[in-house]
């Protein structure tokens, strides 16, 4: 299990070498983590007025303005624009746009964050869940590690240049594995976050769910989607990877497939059987990390009985 500080990870996706210093972890306005040691999580909550702070706080300047969290990298593909659709779904596609529609240009969705003063944005999938207002994503979209949980953190599924199609959900909950939260270990960077309603609608009866699975590796193809926003990609449009995966062979429990998806891409969901034509699959991981010496592979984490555990307290809130 290797945690974040490894010198050997590009932290996409892991925010802490980005952040500033010298900013209090945590204000003293937020509540404190709850969970017991036995049950593995760590959660954070949020007062009904913090949700609606959140939603204000969201100008489309600010918007504009965020970055997408992690280190920004030289470019492995070169310069150049946005990139284009494809005619057609491929199932080895490293980062192209995804313009075929279907229930995952819904489901996923753009993130806004908060950490430490600092505006980032992240992607995040919505998955099935008893409270119909659960999204998945990375564990460093929702708190840095050992350091300060993400403020503000609003969740716009559907996002597509600068618009939000289906609305915006402020996080009520967020939850992470205590191994990411106590250790930064990079084999649990995944976390949910259930959110509030937005006009009482809740996100999954407005925008449908993805089914998610635990204790099964990505099967072959995987599709992974996110929203990049560095070297070539704007975070305008939903893009995509597709290919087969194969284990970390450098210490964590995770998974890689060849995909150039930069940062902002990070929590965007890992999708097994999926269906070009209908835009369904099953989560079988999020978008993690990549090694500073391979930016063309991105790798997610093995979803457990740990993430099992904590999906199951995630959909009872």
């Amino acid at each position: 299990m290797t945690p974040s500080a490894t010198r050997k990870l590009l932290a996409p996706l892991a925010c802490g070498a980005l952040l500033l210093s010298g900013v209090p972890a945590e204000a003293t306005s937020r509540s404190p983590d709850v969970g017991t040691q036995d049950s593995g999580i760590t959660r954070d909550s949020s007062t009904a007025q913090q949700r609606a702070g959140a939603t204000d706080y969201w100008s489309p300047e600010r918007m504009e303005a965020a970055t997408p969290l992690g280190r920004v990298l030289d470019s492995p593909s070169g310069s150049g624009g946005e990139r284009s659709p494809q005619s057609a779904a491929s199932d080895d596609s490293t980062g192209e746009r995804w313009d075929r529609g279907g229930k995952v240009t819904k489901t996923t969705g753009k993130v806004y964050l908060t950490m430490d003063g600092r505006d980032f944005t992240c992607s995040g999938s919505v998955v099935r869940a008893d409270n119909r207002d659960t999204v998945l994503t990375a564990g460093h979209c929702l708190k840095d590690g050992t350091g300060a949980w993400a403020e503000n953190w609003t969740f716009v599924p559907g996002y597509e240049d600068g618009s939000s199609p289906h609305g915006r959900y402020s996080a009520r909950e967020k939850l992470v594995p205590r191994q990411w939260s106590q250790q930064e270990d990079d084999s649990f960077d995944v976390g949910l976050a259930v959110v509030g309603t937005d006009d009482g609608n809740h996100v999954q009866d407005e925008v449908g769910a993805q089914r998610i699975a635990f204790g099964q590796r990505p099967g072959d193809p995987t599709y992974a989607f996110g929203y990049p926003a560095t070297d070539g990609y704007s975070g305008r449009y939903l893009h995509y990877c597709a290919g087969d995966t194969r284990p970390d062979q450098d210490g964590t429990t995770a998974s890689g497939m060849d995909c150039e998806m930069t940062q902002g891409s990070s929590g965007g969901p890992w999708l097994s059987g999926f269906d070009p034509e209908t835009g369904t699959g099953t989560v079988t991981s999020v978008i993690s990390f990549k090694y500073a010496s391979d930016p063309t592979t991105q790798y997610g984490p093995f979803l457990g009985d740990e993430v099992r555990r904590l999906y199951r307290e995630a959909q009872a809130l």
